[in-house]
């Protein structure tokens, strides 16, 4: 189950990079604070995921049972602390509330599309033979 963990995680994360640097095109547009708040809608998206990455490791070093609930535990409060920085931040002077509501969205819809199309192609046992019979 570990083994199959990276290649995921490493996928998604690619194609949420390819998605923060479109984002980070299209927010050009939007001048200086558009770009500041797609910089850091890009960087705290990644910084989430990353931890979640991390989560699923050590769970699955443990237990299977521990890596889905380091798992659902990490996802459940990774998408509370992102909606409530889009509140806090969605008038914020420095930078445009906007861009950053808009990229943090579209950021998290692309990691769980991909994380979602990379799973379904996983060949992965769900029960694991124990070679005694």
């Amino acid at each position: 189950m570990l083994a199959n963990i990276a290649p995921m995680a490493r996928r998604s994360a690619l194609v949420t990079a390819a998605a923060g640097a479109i984002m980070l095109a299209i927010s050009v547009t939007a001048g200086v604070k558009g770009v500041l708040a797609a910089a850091f809608a890009v960087g705290l998206v990644a910084a989430f995921f990353g931890l979640t990455a991390l989560a699923f490791f050590l769970g699955a070093k443990v237990s299977p049972q521990a890596m889905a609930g380091a798992g659902m535990t990490m996802y459940f409060v990774k998408i509370l602390a992102l909606l409530v920085l889009v509140s806090v931040f969605r008038n914020s002077t420095a930078f445009s509330g906007v861009v950053f509501g808009v990229t943090v969205i579209v950021l998290v819809l692309v990691y769980q599309a991909a994380l979602v199309v990379t799973w379904n192609r996983t060949k992965m046992l769900y029960v694991e033979p124990d070679g005694e019979r």
